[in-house]
């Protein structure tokens, strides 16, 4: 009899937590962060994205089964996408980052990408994340300008404008 309520039990809570996971894949937030490497002369960024929710952007795209985790192919698609959406401009000139690569981490999809950095080593970074704003109006991304303990956190949601700051070894 026990065993009998269990399995009625389970059976009646399975879609509930299949539903609760479809649900916590879209996490639909984006993380990039743009760092001056005074090593290389190069200003380096890195956006970490859900892989579900890069996978929805690449199928929103067109894309038919993407695959970030077992494509190669895909992540240089998102990566191509982050490139278009997300914008920096450097010391009021446009900036379009070479793709250095990516990498998968514990659900996230890490995409790097370097532009060079002015001869002076300082610069004031302008920049506008819209990743993923296309496919949802909720997104929010989250931008740290600098490394160390103290860069400077910027907020966009779709349609926000640029902003700026200074970016110093």
């Amino acid at each position: 009899m026990l065993r009998r309520w269990l399995v009625l039990l389970a059976l009646v809570l399975a879609p509930l937590a299949g539903a609760l996971t479809a649900r916590a894949h879209q996490q639909k937030i984006a993380i990039s962060t743009v760092a001056l490497n005074p090593r290389t002369g190069m200003i380096e960024l890195a956006h970490q994205v859900p892989v579900h929710d890069a996978e929805h952007a690449l199928a929103a795209q067109g894309v038919k089964t993407p695959d970030i985790i077992g494509s190669a192919k895909s992540r240089e698609a998102f990566a191509a996408y982050v490139t278009r959406r997300f914008l920096i401009e450097i010391d009021g000139q446009p900036a379009t980052p070479a793709y250095v690569g990516s990498e998968i981490t514990r659900g996230s999809l890490w995409v790097y990408q370097e532009v060079p950095a002015p001869a002076a080593g300082r610069a004031v970074v302008r920049v506008n994340s819209q990743i993923l704003t296309d496919v949802w109006a909720r997104q929010e991304n989250r931008v740290n300008i600098g490394g160390g303990t103290a860069p400077v956190t910027f907020i966009f949601r779709l349609g926000d404008d640029p902003r700026e700051a200074p970016l110093a070894p």
